[in-house]
């Protein structure tokens, strides 16, 4: 199966073509779900780079790209790539030029030292830092921290190499004075503690490829008892999208050996930031004490 055996009218702009592979996704073949997870992830990448690049980068044939512009309706994949261009050339001021900076950058990079693997990883993690700048919407920050402040308990759940986005967060909104509960996988109670939760609290959830099977499952039940939910994750075709009633979603660039944190290390610490401003009626200097503090 492809995308859909039935007539669409193909999109014209970035935010159709998303909406559309949204729509479309569930009937994918297995390939295509690849492309479309590529696509919503990497957009700038894919406004920059050859069809060849992309599909070497993807693991996807080159051709199989093509072939899913034009079940879109596109005539070729540079068709639908010029919605990508378009996106990228409106955004912030001189964020195409970086982005094609950064790309000539790793490129051209021959230092196989420890200091050139450093290099690599802090100059693609300043480039995902400055994208959450452009990507995430003001009215989902000002959400999440609404749904933060009035919560009467905070529940975690982040599990593998989400786990220490949890712990940053459980360790400041403890700070806060916010009581939250862990919902650690430690004992196999994660999901019985999960049926804690009432509708008063929260559920902030982060997880990304290959999303942990308990994380999506208390997320699913979660929702399904009309619990609200905050999550960060790597894509808005991501498992917890349909869940989550604010979504932060923190596209993986291309690393060779584990995606970085910093980026929603980031975005955790900007939330607990403007909710401690909240708590404490200060907007311009809020404070997060620490454990050492005398």
């Amino acid at each position: 199966m492809g995308i859909v055996e039935q007539k669409i009218e193909t999109p014209q702009d970035y935010e159709d073509l998303i909406r559309v592979i949204h729509d479309r996704y569930d009937g994918m073949s297995k390939s295509y779900q690849k492309i479309a997870l590529y696509l919503t992830q990497n957009p700038n990448d894919v406004a920059v780079r050859s069809v060849n690049s992309i599909g070497e980068t993807s693991g996807v044939h080159a051709s199989s790209f093509v072939r899913f512009a034009q079940a879109l309706g596109y005539e070729g994949f540079k068709d639908l790539q010029s919605l990508f261009q378009k996106r990228l050339s409106t955004a912030a001021p001189g964020f195409e030029a970086r982005v094609k900076a950064l790309e000539k950058e790793l490129g051209e990079r021959t230092d196989r030292s420890e200091m050139g693997f450093m290099h690599d990883l802090v100059v693609r993690d300043i480039a995902s830092l400055k994208e959450m700048l452009t990507d995430i919407q003001p009215e989902d920050l000002a959400e999440a921290v609404s749904l933060l402040e009035k919560a009467d308990v905070v529940y975690l759940i982040g599990q593998l190499r989400s786990e220490p986005v949890v712990e940053l967060l459980r360790y400041i909104l403890t700070m806060l004075g916010k009581r939250c509960v862990l919902l650690d996988p430690g004992g196999g109670l994660a999901t019985h503690m999960a049926r804690a939760m009432r509708k008063t609290d929260l559920l902030f959830a982060v997880s990304f490829r290959f999303y942990a099977n308990e994380v999506v499952n208390v997320v699913e039940e979660a929702a399904g008892r009309g619990i609200p939910i905050v999550a960060i994750s790597d894509s808005t075709l991501s498992p917890l999208a349909k869940s989550a009633r604010v979504l932060f979603a923190v596209p993986e660039h291309e690393y060779t050996f584990s995606r970085s944190l910093a980026a929603p290390m980031c975005l955790a610490q900007a939330l607990t930031v403007a909710l401690a401003a909240r708590l404490q009626n200060n907007t311009v200097n809020p404070r997060i004490p620490t454990v050492t503090e005398r």
